[in-house]
């Protein structure tokens, strides 16, 4: 019998990463518990940070040139991206992906992951989740990835090697949390991005909503999975999950 995902996002998560610090910080099962350990004007950043051990980058167009880091004491570094509980905290310069190596997902499953954005200023970048990676450090990387940003708009986009190619424009959304909050003394609002594969579908969530649903396809879904960021954004990502084909029929 086939998941409902949808349903199953909101009864139950399995944790996708695998190294021992991103395990430790998500342990952590409230958000709210993240409000005292996000930095901002009041709360500066705690001092005992560490890069996520094994966790790997790619930007859109490299240079040996980047400063990537997840130590405070690094002035101006071009990425910050570090363990903190719950979760991590990513400052981006240069649009890039993100992902841990042993991430995975293939059949039926579902991702999904809660996202903290700080005041972006003028900018309207986008930040989301991607499926289906391979390839990811070489030439022939590929990938499915969908976005939202400060607008209450999503898209979703297929990359093969150095092109991309867009499956679902830019659309508005009202399950999109947009940006200014609308408690303007909070300086943050939040967004959790699904997608779920249940036979040949794929549905994106925002918020627990399907924003849109299609074929599959020959979209890559299998795969390596993880986040991707674009420039200049200041993001809180408090937890990252997986949930594999569950049948509904067990233990009837």
């Amino acid at each position: 019998m086939k998941t409902l995902y949808p349903l199953l996002f909101a009864l139950l998560m399995l944790t996708a990463c695998a190294s021992p610090e991103a395990e430790e910080a998500m342990d952590v099962a409230e958000p709210e518990a993240a409000m005292s350990s996000r930095p901002d004007a009041s709360n500066p950043l705690p001092t005992n940070l560490t890069f996520p051990g094994d966790w790997e980058i790619r930007f859109d167009r490299p240079s040996d040139d980047y400063v990537v880091t997840g130590d405070t004491a690094v002035a101006d570094p071009d990425i910050f991206f570090t363990n903190m509980q719950p979760g991590w905290h990513l400052t981006s310069g240069p649009a890039a992906i993100y992902w841990h190596p042993a991430s995975t997902a293939a059949g039926d499953f579902a991702v999904a992951s809660n996202f903290f954005q700080f005041d972006p200023g003028e900018r309207n970048e986008a930040y989301g989740l991607f499926i289906g990676g391979s390839e990811l450090a070489g030439p022939d990387q590929e990938y499915l990835y969908f976005l939202i940003r400060r607008s209450g708009e999503f898209l979703v986009k297929q990359r093969q090697g150095e092109e991309t190619a867009s499956v679902v424009d830019w659309t508005q959304d009202d399950a999109i949390v947009p940006w200014p909050p609308a408690n303007a003394e909070d300086g943050t609002i939040a967004n959790e991005l699904g997608i779920s594969v249940d036979g040949d579908m794929i549905t994106f969530l925002v918020n627990g909503t399907v924003v849109h649903s299609m074929p599959k396809g020959d979209l890559p879904v299998e795969g390596i999975v993880g986040f991707r960021v674009n420039h200049a954004l200041n993001l809180h990502i408090s937890s990252f999950d997986v949930l594999q084909e569950v049948d509904l029929e067990e233990g009837a």
